[in-house]
């Protein structure tokens, strides 16, 4: 059984920010493990442009922006293996994979970073009536189909979610001569970024149905039509709702799901909101030496705070292998309340905090004129005005170091909405 000091399953924008970050870092021994046949992860199939705004100061299409890291993690010699599949991660940091040059093999590791992204929630945990016809995709992989595969998917389209896979697709459709009859949208608020929705819907003329789904599916062969109807308070459809829109496809992007059956392997604890690992301030999961980052953590909207996670998870899990930095007996949760669904970390290691934490989170509605709030045990110390809270976009706070030396017996953060 070989070992290496710190292993990298996934060659995403996660994983390769990790890498480059943990060799920056002073450590040798890396190995990357992605299962695709090049690295980049889904950033391969993203051809628009709106990456890298925070971290290279310029705007990328999603494979340039991949091209950067790769070129990094290659200057930097750190090994990767692809076409190389993570069958489980063992509590002791041992690694079962397959790949065609060497078969199944075990590896061990002394720090594992966890960077496998997400997948897409597939119909069958719709529950949608009607027969199984071709025609219907998810988002994502309508968009490899048409991005990277130069397939033409369909002519006339159905969208369920609003998602931003979901939004983009409406608009890449477009442009490939595809006609986008509606996007309809479960929830009475859209899942994806403000700018999407300008940018791919309203500056293409493409109707945003809120409070719609989908309940019926026509078609044998090849589909043929879709039946809207509109959602109560519930989300149960309403009847005599009910409208029939011709297509010959459906693409579906109704939520994305951190892909965790890994790190549930390994024994990390998994929060019930994200479906990702419970983590402290370092990205460390429960699991001791196990780090993990990206999506895989929780959905990210932007590729750059993607990037900006790993990078800490990278450096974290070099200095766990180096034995540096003490790890505190005691930390201080972070409890979500009050319209906010989750943060990412869940704990605080006040005593070995660096000097800001930044902690990331969702709220659970959109809000208008809502006050963002955080309270150690009990007592305000942040309260900030935003005009409009949406779950779509990601929010954050930061916590100083400075500002908790009041506070040394510290054992709730909570971060909330307030009205006033």
């Amino acid at each position: 059984m070989t070992e290496h000091d710190i292993v990298i399953v996934g060659g995403g924008p996660a994983g390769l920010s990790a890498a480059v970050a943990a060799r920056k870092a002073g450590i040798t021994d890396i190995l990357i493990l992605e299962r695709d046949s090049f690295l980049g992860g889904i950033l391969n199939q993203c051809i628009h442009n709106g990456f890298g705004l925070h971290t290279f100061k310029e705007e990328l299409t999603g494979p340039e922006y991949a091209a950067r890291y790769i070129e990094m993690v290659k200057e930097h010699n750190i090994p990767f293996l692809l076409n190389t599949m993570v069958l489980s991660i063992s509590p002791r940091k041992e690694i079962t994979m397959v790949n065609r040059e060497n078969g199944l093999s075990v590896i061990k590791a002394r720090a594992i970073i966890l960077a496998m992204g997400c997948r897409e929630r597939p119909r069958g945990a719709l529950n949608i009536p009607g027969y199984r016809p071709a025609g219907i995709y998810s988002a994502g992989t309508a968009q490899r189909l048409v991005n990277m595969e130069g397939k033409k998917v369909g002519r006339e389209v159905v969208i369920l979610g609003s998602g931003d896979i979901g939004l983009i697709m409406a608009r890449r459709m477009t442009l490939e001569g595809a006609r986008v009859k509606v996007v309809a949208e479960l929830m009475p608020y859209s899942g994806g970024l403000k700018r999407n929705i300008v940018q791919c819907l309203d500056d293409y003329a493409i109707p945003l149905k809120l409070s719609h789904t989908v309940v019926d599916i026509e078609g044998k062969e090849r589909v043929t039509g879709v039946t809207l109807a509109k959602v109560d308070e519930d989300r149960k459809p309403i009847k005599g709702t009910e409208t029939f829109v011709s297509c010959d496809t459906l693409l579906l992007s109704v939520g994305l799901v951190p892909e965790n059956e890994l790190s549930k392997g390994a024994g990390a604890a998994i929060s019930p909101v994200t479906s990702g690992p419970v983590v402290d301030d370092r990205l460390e999961t429960s699991r001791e030496g196990i780090f993990a980052c990206g999506n895989v953590l929780h959905v990210h909207d932007l590729v750059d705070y993607v990037s900006e996670e790993a990078s800490m998870a990278g450096t974290s899990a070099a200095n766990y292998v180096k034995a540096e930095g003490k790890k505190g007996s005691s930390f201080a949760d972070i409890k979500a309340q009050g319209g906010v669904r989750y943060t990412v970390p869940q704990k605080l290691d006040i005593e070995n905090m660096k000097d800001q934490v930044t902690v990331r989170f969702r709220v659970s509605d959109v809000y208008k004129d809502r006050y963002i709030s955080v309270y150690y045990d009990g007592t305000r110390v942040f309260h900030k005005k935003k005009r409009v809270l949406a779950p779509g976009e990601m929010e954050q706070v930061v916590l100083k170091k400075e500002s908790l030396k009041e506070y040394p017996d510290l054992k709730k953060i909570v971060v909330c909405t307030e009205v006033e």
